[in-house]
């Protein structure tokens, strides 16, 4: 009985969607697609200069938001193939003009054409039908219940039922429920045959694919480069400044204890001391030197369990739930960990929250990370942004960085990491 009141919801909310669906591909997609046309057929005039830009954006915004109801109604995710343009695009009318040339170099933006066309007809037909199928057996329960009586002088054919008699109102009825339950078992799937149809002309083809992936190595490779240097620098640096001056002090020390020893062995006992103290001092700044490198904890005992004893050392409540099968390749684990010790030294020290709460499981090929706090929100990524450093550190992995952070909060961070667990 749940399951059938489950369906029955999900299918009436799919044939809402669908209604709203149709309505955009018809308003929208046919709208948009006569702009877009003649806009670009008026470039040979000089118009098109000026409207093309803005007809072509306001297409790909249509495009974007049929990927957001595709991936958030339907679970499809549908990649935006755009080419980015140059941070020295000028403005004005020269300005225009470039971005003309730019869009319509862009083979995305013909394919949006080609889809337009396609939303408009094969779309709009199969968001019609998944509400129709829900929508239309009302009509044959109402002539049932007595609206026949209004057709006895006329025939009136519900689908290929004639309508004029209690009998025939009731055949009509009957074959609503046929319909309706068709419906029950239909609606989602065409909702989703809608947002396929859109995927296949609105995902980068295989060679948009390809030069994506090819840019976005070329740039992790860069940052991984970038990064890599840095954090060189910065080992250089903690040496040099830490444990390397205190073994020189050390090693001063002992020079003097050794000349000191026969003459004033009370001052040598107390520089002795003081060597005994300097080295180990020096040999905490190595072990936190290395723990900053990688972990001990994440070497043996695996990445849940070092975030666990991460959250373990905040000044705040936090909740940590790990599901993982096995162990993720080194690497991975380490830029995971660090990215989520970020992420948490970000909440305390930015957010104010009092509360955080990690998640970690794996699936689907994919390690899953979120890290919610219940501070004041706010948070963006941007240049200069702790949080667009953790993306740079995860896209060396191809992994993502999205992050949800209205003012007030909460916020929450979700990490994806492609790999396998051994």
């Amino acid at each position: 009985m749940t399951a059938t009141r489950s369906r029955i919801r999900g299918a009436t909310q799919a044939a809402w969607r669908g209604l709203v669906l149709s309505v955009i591909s018809l308003a929208g997609s046919v709208t948009l697609f006569v702009l877009a046309v003649l806009s670009i057929v008026f470039i040979v005039l000089g118009i098109g200069l000026v409207t093309t830009p803005f007809v072509l954006e306001t297409v790909r915004k249509h495009a974007n938001q049929r990927r957001l109801y595709a991936a958030t109604w339907s679970d499809i995710r549908i990649p935006v193939p755009y080419r980015a343009f140059p941070p020295d695009l000028r403005t004005g009318f020269t300005g225009q003009v470039e971005r003309t040339t730019l869009m319509l170099k862009d083979p995305a933006t013909w394919r949006d054409l080609q889809w337009l066309l396609v939303d408009m007809t094969a779309g709009c037909v199969v968001a019609v039908l998944a509400f129709g199928l829900m929508a239309y057996p009302v009509e044959g329960f109402v002539l049932a219940a007595g609206l026949w009586r209004v057709f006895q002088d006329s025939t009136y054919w519900y689908a290929f039922v004639p309508v004029s008699s209690q009998l025939t109102g009731l055949a009509a009825a009957a074959l609503g429920v046929v319909l309706f339950v068709v419906g029950t078992r239909a609606a989602q799937p065409l909702l989703r045959v809608h947002f396929l149809m859109a995927r296949s002309l609105l995902a980068p083809t295989h060679e948009q694919a390809l030069a994506q992936r090819v840019d976005r190595l070329t740039e992790t490779r860069h940052e991984a480069v970038d990064t890599a240097a840095a954090e060189l620098r910065r080992i250089e640096r903690d040496l040099h400044d830490g444990a390397q001056a205190r073994l020189v002090a050390m090693g001063m020390n002992l020079g003097t204890i050794e000349a000191l020893i026969e003459k004033d062995p009370a001052q040598a006992k107390k520089m002795l001391a003081m060597a005994r103290e300097s080295s180990a001092e020096a040999l905490t700044e190595l072990r936190d030197l290395v723990r900053g490198i990688h972990p001990p904890v994440l070497a043996e005992r695996g990445l849940g369990d070092a975030v666990k004893a991460l959250a373990l050392r905040l000044p705040v409540r936090s909740e940590v739930t790990v599901e993982l099968a096995g162990r993720a390749e080194a690497p991975v684990e380490s830029a995971a960990y660090f990215a989520v010790g970020e992420t948490l030294t970000n909440a305390v020290k930015h957010a104010g929250a009092d509360r955080l709460w990690v998640d970690m499981h794996h699936a689907e090929g994919m390690l899953r990370i979120s890290v919610t706090d219940n501070g004041q929100g706010g948070a963006v990524i941007g240049s200069g942004s702790g949080l667009s450093g953790i993306e740079r550190r995860l896209g060396t992995f191809d992994g993502v960085l999205a992050v949800s952070s209205p003012a007030g909060g909460p916020t929450m961070v979700t990490m994806e990491i492609p790999c396998e667990l051994s």
